[in-house]
């Protein structure tokens, strides 16, 4: 048998062998071709003629190489001013990231990524699906295309020197650029809001991770080519009146500014400055307040304001704004002084949470530099140093809030009262409610909002009238019909007096009176022919039982320690006491509940107004002995007896002075 040395046998192994290298290398030319593409397309937005582009114009016809020239240029690129400043990332070794960032930043190497922070890390698969929805809230999966946790693998990075957050970071970059292609089938990751939101975050991890070995001329060329998407997209958007049509032109400023060597860099740059200040004319109150009336989007609505000024003056184009941005910021910064509570947390109108004590003093302490203000400076050194506000009193009258309180100290006694306008989705039916603070407690706390999206049913009950400190007729929502009728705040009596035309022929006025800085007597009354049950709620701070006296109308809390409150309205025919169902969420999806209770009259026919006359107590120890003893309203004027600790005093109000 002669045997053929010349040709190989052909064994199973290299049957299979073969198309196995041949699809690994249509990969690799294919992935090599799709490389070529991106960067050719990148070369074409970029203004080649520009100062240092000149070795990146040479080299264009070889997308390679001029791919390799671009990333030496940013690089070494210096002459871009940016907030985050590459300059510190050696001294920011071992004190720039805490614990939290830290975890965050582990976990995503892991893939383990936060969305909404109010639900625990998720696994998003070892190939991440950025479409991942692990919980009904639609918030988490808009917020997972947000990325969040980049900002924390940036802090680590910086913290740690540790290039495995660089090089995690770069892969995810070019995962989420090329599995997230705008279009209807990715509208998860592209309403203009998230875009809006990576324009100006993408730009801060650049500065985080472009001086890293990981950065790659393929990194580079992803983020370019994405930001250049962001940017053309966010010029056909513009949510006009609304807090996202702030982020959508604060993205567009940042890619903008940062990159000035796009083509149309300097478009963008131009449409974003006259949108914000187009806007801070548009959505800004002339007493300060953001339109949307709930104090975090406010908050919110200052940085976003502010960061575009900032960006633009480090880069010498401040002139672009005028004088009158920077004074509309001031009086912005003012509110959370005005209406804030005496620890420092918000009142929860509307879409808002309280937060945490003291939380805004970072905040106080930029803006008393920025502006040269000493009482911020008071508010930022708990009173150590600068000078107390001007006043104990404040009335934001365009937006409908306004505060009484007994003194500037951390225990003093406040009340916060809302009668504004309709502020869009942000806002809630509840004209008329009010806060109330004393001795370190939130007393009577309004009820927040718990969620946004996945819980339709809890979403609507948050917003519900009934659950605000004010009037319903039959229990339903109110209308926004507010106006003020009298402000007039003094050393012994705070005056407050709001109508709103809550209902179809019925008017729900409420007077305050805040007597000697201690204590409120307040008054509804229900006016019209509209009739039916006409009741006043209230609610009280959880935590601590409620105690009835239905004989006297009164109910109080019974906090074993710190101060308690009392409210007693005055004995008329057919008033009933009644208890109610009662939740407060100071935090995302999380609520409790409480005590509520409602004073219930009937409004019959030929009966033109009913009124409550309401004692509204805080207290330490004992309840006060104070009573009211008679109310009497005639011809416009109101006169109120109060017996206080046995002494007789007379409250007139002229309505009509």
């Amino acid at each position: 048998m002669k045997t053929n040395f010349n040709k190989r046998k052909q064994t199973p192994t290299r049957k299979i062998f073969l198309p196995v290298i041949l699809f690994f290398f249509f990969l690799f030319e294919t992935g090599f071709s799709q490389s070529i593409n991106e960067t050719k397309k990148l070369l074409d937005r970029l203004d080649l003629s520009k100062s240092r582009l000149e070795k990146v114009k040479q080299s264009s016809g070889n997308p390679k190489t001029a791919a390799a020239e671009l990333l030496k240029y940013y690089k070494q690129r210096e002459f871009v001013k940016h907030p985050v400043d590459r300059s510190l990332k050696k001294s920011a070794a071992g004190n720039f990231a805490d614990d939290d960032d830290l975890k965050i930043a582990n976990d995503a190497l892991k893939h383990y990524f936060i969305g909404q922070r109010a639900y625990p890390p998720y696994f998003c698969g070892e190939d991440i699906d950025w479409s991942t929805k692990p919980v009904p809230d639609n918030e988490w999966v808009w917020q997972l295309n947000r990325m969040y946790f980049w900002d924390s693998m940036g802090k680590a990075y910086w913290h740690t020197g540790d290039e495995k957050y660089a090089e995690e970071w770069g892969k995810q970059l070019i995962d989420w650029t090329r599995d997230n292609p705008r279009d209807d089938e990715h509208k998860y990751a592209w309403r203009s809001i998230e875009a809006g939101i990576r324009g100006h975050s993408w730009t801060n991890h650049y500065q985080r991770f472009i001086d890293s070995p990981f950065f790659t001329d393929e990194v580079l060329v992803a983020l370019l080519n994405s930001l250049y998407d962001h940017a053309e997209y966010l010029m056909t958007v513009y949510r006009s009146g609304s807090n996202w049509g702030l982020m959508e032109a604060e993205g567009l400023a940042f890619i903008g500014f940062t990159f000035p060597e796009f083509k149309d860099a300097e478009k963008w740059r131009e449409e974003a400055i006259r949108r914000l200040n187009r806007e801070i004319n548009i959505q800004i109150y002339p007493d300060g307040h953001q339109r949307e009336l709930a104090i975090g989007y406010h908050l919110g609505c200052i940085r976003w304001f502010m960061r575009t000024y900032e960006l633009a003056k480090m880069n010498g184009q401040e002139n672009a704004f005028p004088e009158s941005y920077l004074e509309t910021i001031e009086k912005m910064c003012e509110v959370p002084m005005k209406i804030g509570l005496p620890d420092g947390t918000n009142v929860q109108f509307g879409d808002a949470w309280a937060g945490t004590p003291g939380q805004h003093k970072n905040r106080f302490l930029e803006w008393s530099e920025m502006f040269n203000r000493k009482d911020f400076l008071y508010l930022a050194t708990d009173g150590k140093k600068g000078t107390p506000p001007d006043s104990t009193a404040y009335a934001l009258p365009v937006s409908g809030i306004y505060s009484m309180r007994s003194n500037w100290d951390k225990n003093a006694t406040c009340l916060v009262l809302k009668c504004g306008p309709d502020g869009g989705g942000h806002c809630q039916p509840d004209n008329g409610t009010f806060a109330l603070y004393a001795g370190g407690r939130n007393l009577m706390p309004d009820a927040g909002s718990y969620i946004y999206s996945g819980d339709p049913e809890n979403r609507a009950w948050f917003r519900q009238t009934k659950i605000h400190q004010t009037l319903t007729l039959n229990g339903e929502n109110s209308a926004y019909k507010p106006k003020l009728v009298r402000w007039k705040p003094n050393d012994e009596l705070d005056v407050l007096v709001v109508e709103n035309k809550s209902y179809e022929n019925l008017m729900h006025r409420r007077s305050v009176f805040f007597v000697d800085k201690k204590y409120f007597i307040v008054v509804d009354d229900a006016i019209g022919s509209a009739t039916g049950n006409v009741d006043i709620h209230f609610q009280l701070a959880p935590g601590g039982d409620a105690i009835f006296n239905r004989i006297e109308n009164s109910v109080h809390s019974d906090f074993k320690k710190g101060w308690n409150i009392f409210i007693r309205s005055n004995p008329q025919e057919g008033l009933k006491l009644e208890e109610e169902e009662g939740q407060v969420s100071f935090e995302y999806t999380k609520k409790q509940p409480r005590p509520a209770f409602r004073y219930r009259m009937k409004k019959r026919k030929n009966q033109d107004k009913i009124q409550f006359v309401t004692l509204v107590i805080p207290y330490e120890s004992e309840v006060p002995e104070i009573k009211i003893t008679r109310s009497l309203v005639k011809s416009g004027n109101m006169e109120i007896e109060v017996l206080e600790n046995g002494k007789t005093r007379i409250i007139n109000y002229k309505m009509n002075n």
